[in-house]
């Protein structure tokens, strides 16, 4: 258990300061602290989704365990890891279907939430 521990305290916290490394230098390219934050989540995303792609994520988290399982990273293979389980079954069928069943209810209620938010700001700028 102990040796469990260690490596997903050493893998998730490789995974974190690999984030850092991403902001610091897309700061260091002149980006605004927001900019950097969102252009490291988004390379976060890709990496994630890429090594799901490529079989690598699985094997890391065979052996780190809950370390892999860093909020961003780890939600990006959840919802690439059935995408590429189902591809045989065609890019509509197989991996457009499979690629929600884990994430979509998240990914639905974020984006119905962000609507009605949007809706709530724009009637009230309105009333301004």
């Amino acid at each position: 258990m102990l040796k469990n521990c260690f490596l997903a305290f050493l893998v998730g916290g490789s995974i974190c300061m690999l984030g850092q490394l991403l902001m610091n230098t897309y700061g260091s390219l002149g980006l605004g602290k927001t900019d950097a934050g969102t252009l490291t989540s988004v390379s976060l995303i890709a990496l994630s989704a890429l090594f799901t792609g490529l079989s690598l994520y699985d094997n890391l988290a065979r052996h780190a365990g809950a370390g892999t399982l860093v909020p961003i990273t780890g939600f990006a293979n959840s919802i690439a890891a059935p995408a590429v389980e189902f591809r045989t079954e065609g890019f509509i069928l197989g991996v457009g279907a499979k690629m929600f069943t884990i994430a979509g209810p998240v990914i639905v209620f974020g984006v119905s939430a962000s609507v009605v938010y949007g809706l709530i700001y724009w009637i009230c700028q309105m009333l301004k």
